[in-house]
C-alpha cells in the first residue's frame, strides 16, 4: 500500500514536471491573445504621452526658436538625437510596468483570479516567472511602436542621428531593460496596495522618468555632482544611457561595462526577489 502511494505520487510529480513548459507556454500565448485583442487601447496607452512629448520638445519648440540644440560636454546635437533613446527606454519602462503590475493588483485584490491559475501544473514560483517573461515582451512591443514615431516625428532640420554601433549591445541593452521593467511590475503588483496605485505613480514612475536621462545624458548633470550621483539609483537611466550608447554613440554616455552591469545584474536580481516575493504572497 505504501509503496504504492510512494509510486503514484512519483507519477503525478514527473506528469507535474513534464506539463509545466507546456502550461507556461499557454499562459504567455494566453496573454498575447489578450494583448492582441486590446492592441487599439495597448498603442494609444503607451504611445500617446511619447508623441505629446516629441510634439513639443522637437517639432514645437524648434519652431519657435526654443530647444533645438543641446549642449553636452562640447558637443552638440539635436535635441531629438539625446531625446529619442531615453523615450524609447522610458515607454519600455513603463509598458513592462503596468502590464504586470495592474492585472496583477486585480487578480490578487478583487477578482482573485490567481487562485483559478494557480490550479494549473505549475510550480508557484514559474508563475512569477511566466508574468515577467509575459511583461517583457509587452514592453518589447511598446518600444516597438514608440521607436518609428519618434524617428519621423521632428520639425524639418531636427531629425536624430541614429546610427547602430553594435548590434549585440542594443539587443542586451533592450532585453535586459524589458526584463527590468517586467521584474519591477511583478514587485509592484505584489507589495502596493491597489487602492494606491495613484501614489505608485505620483511617487515612483513622475521622478523616476524626468530624473532617469531621459531628456538629457547623465555627463550633463556634471555641474550638479550631488543629483548624477543620486541618478545612478534609478534603473531608468541605465537603461537610456545603454540606449543612447548603442543609438547615439556621439553623445557623451555611460561606460558600457557600468550600464550593462547594472542592468543584468540589476533586473537579474529584482526578477529573484520579486518573484519570491510573489510566491509568499500567493501562498500565505
Amino acid at each position: 500500500m505504501t509503496i504504492a502511494t510512494g509510486i503514484r505520487l512519483t507519477d503525478t510529480e514527473d506528469t507535474l514536471r513534464s506539463s509545466a513548459p507546456h502550461t507556461f507556454v499557454a499562459l504567455l500565448a494566453r496573454d498575447l491573445r489578450v494583448l492582441r485583442q486590446d492592441a487599439a487601447s495597448f498603442a494609444v496607452r503607451i504611445g500617446l504621452q511619447p508623441v505629446i512629448l516629441l510634439f513639443l520638445f522637437t517639432y514645437v519648440l524648434p519652431k519657435i526658436g526654443t530647444g533645438s540644440a543641446l549642449s553636452a560636454n562640447g558637443s552638440s546635437a539635436t535635441f531629438s538625437t539625446i531625446l529619442v533613446p531615453g523615450l524609447v527606454a522610458s515607454s519600455v519602462l513603463m509598458a513592462g510596468l503596468m502590464a504586470v503590475s495592474q492585472p496583477l493588483m486585480i487578480e490578487l485584490s478583487y477578482t482573485n483570479e490567481i487562485e483559478d491559475r494557480l490550479l494549473a501544473p505549475l510550480p508557484t514560483w514559474m508563475f512569477g516567472l511566466q508574468k515577467i517573461v509575459s511583461g517583457a515582451l509587452q514592453a518589447l512591443i511598446g518600444g516597438a511602436i514608440v521607436f518609428p514615431i519618434a524617428i519621423v516625428l521632428h520639425a524639418p532640420g531636427q531629425a536624430p542621428l541614429l546610427q547602430v554601433e553594435s548590434w549585440p549591445l542594443l539587443a542586451i541593452v533592450v532585453l535586459f531593460g524589458s526584463l527590468f521593467s517586467a521584474s519591477l511590475g511583478l514587485l509592484a503588483g505584489t507589495v502596493v496596495d491597489p487602492r494606491k496605485t495613484g501614489v505608485l505613480l505620483t511617487v515612483l514612475v513622475m521622478p523616476a522618468t524626468l530624473l532617469g536621462c531621459v531628456f538629457y545624458p547623465w555627463s550633463a548633470l556634471a555641474p550638479l555632482r550631488w543629483l548624477q550621483i543620486l541618478t545612478l539609483f534609478n534603473p531608468l537611466a541605465y537603461f537610456s544611457e545603454g540606449l543612447r550608447a548603442s543609438l547615439t554613440s556621439q553623445v557623451p554616455h555611460l561606460p558600457t561595462g557600468s550600464f550593462l552591469t547594472a542592468l543584468i545584474v540589476g533586473s537579474a536580481a529584482t526578477a529573484a526577489f520579486s518573484v519570491f516575493a510573489f510566491t509568499r504572497k500567493v501562498i500565505s
